[in-house]
């Protein structure tokens, strides 16, 4: 039996096919009831739930189909004594593992929220203007990674360095399970490398904290008091033509209670900035109505420790060697390049099945998307 076919098998139980299928069954009877279309809100839910089951269980059952015929293929070429037919089915059985991959991982993003596309914010840590430069360099790599995902990627928010880079940059990431892959990417990122700001051309060590919370839908949980804002205009700072130049359409909106603080201006107008600006906040008090119950939680569990300032999740090191780690996983990638051009999936991957409990194969295989050699040191966790 094909090993692609004994993963895709096994993870019949993962993926829940018959729950899925169950499910789907329970939708399309709630959407031929009497009055169902009359409800818009709910009905959009609905179909869109039913729509998604519908791509998953055809996506799963198209795989399980491709791997029978290749197994056929092999069995008869095999049979016949025709190795012609080999690298054809060799080529064939990696696009199925790439495509398995992909499905597998999406299998484990079953948590609130996975589905929603992200809102990332990179902010520049300890190191000046190198620092403001490294923000700038993550922001080419989270869009190329974009770019390469089929997601969308519109900058919402933009503060740029004094001399050179980026204080801080807020973007909308949209695209299916955009936030599932994307939480994954938040805490502190380390850089190491000969500062090309540095006439003496010494390395330096440089940080920037990476926050990424989902796009929130209208009628989520979150409550906002009207009472509890306070909504600053201002003229805008960045690109966008003389429109943006010549009048107050940048929004700042204070959450008194939290004291919280988001602002956008990439918009055109006032009103779609304080829209968007609105989002962001909706956003980041879920995440903090989350992280309250988390630390309940942790208060019972015990100190378990977790990702903070100055507690890198991922190291980039440029001199005196070339290599990338990542400090959860242990997974450490030699073509710093590569990454920096987008091709962060290897730890992205590693990530989500630790996360999950899933045990990395041990046929050698990896998550690698453009061939990058990728191993595991040591234990993960």
């Amino acid at each position: 039996m094909i090993p692609l076919k004994t993963d895709l098998l096994s993870s019949g139980g993962l993926f829940d096919l018959d729950g899925k299928k169950a499910r789907l069954k329970e939708l399309e009877q709630k959407m031929g009831e009497e009055g169902f279309w009359n409800r818009p809100d709910e009905a959009s839910k609905v179909s869109k739930e039913a729509s998604d089951l519908k791509d998953e269980i055809e996506t799963y059952e198209r795989m399980a189909q491709n791997v029978s015929d290749l197994e056929a293929l092999v069995e008869l070429a095999e049979e016949d004594g025709d190795l012609s037919l080999l690298p054809e089915a060799e080529s064939t059985l990696k696009s199925l593992e790439e495509e398995f991959n992909e499905y597998e991982l999406r299998s484990l993003l079953d948590e609130d929220y996975d589905r929603s596309s992200a809102i990332m914010t990179l902010h520049a840590g300890a190191g000046g203007t190198e620092a403001q430069d490294w923000v700038s360099m993550l922001l080419r790599m989270y869009t190329r990674w974009c770019e390469n995902k089929g997601f969308k990627c519109e900058i919402l928010d933009l503060l740029p360095g004094e001399e050179a880079g980026i204080k801080s940059v807020t973007l909308l990431v949209k695209g299916d399970y955009a936030y599932g892959f994307l939480k994954s990417e938040k805490g502190v990122h380390r850089l190491v490398r000969i500062s090309p700001f540095d006439a003496s051309a010494r390395r330096h060590t440089s940080f920037a904290s990476v926050e990424v919370l989902p796009e929130l839908e209208e009628d989520n949980n979150v409550e906002i008091d009207p009472e509890d804002l306070r909504i600053d205009t201002f003229r805008s700072s960045g690109a966008g033509g003389q429109h943006v130049n010549k009048t107050d359409s940048a929004v700042r909106i204070t959450h008194i209670p939290t004291g919280i603080v988001v602002q956008c201006q990439n918009e055109r107008s006032q009103h779609a900035n304080r829209l968007t600006a609105m989002k962001i906040l909706r956003a980041k008090l879920l995440e903090l109505k989350l992280e309250e119950q988390r630390s309940k939680i942790e208060e019972l569990r015990g100190d378990q420790g977790e990702i903070a300032w100055g507690n890198q999740i991922r190291s980039y090191v440029f001199q005196p060697y070339s290599l990338v780690k990542d400090h959860r996983t242990q997974l450490e990638v030699g073509n710093v390049q590569a990454v920096m051009d987008g091709d962060i999936d290897p730890f992205i991957y590693a990530f989500l099945e630790q996360k999950s409990g899933l045990a990395r194969r041990g046929d050698g295989s990896d998550r690698s998307s453009k061939g990058m050699r990728t191993e595991s040191v040591g234990q993960q966790g």
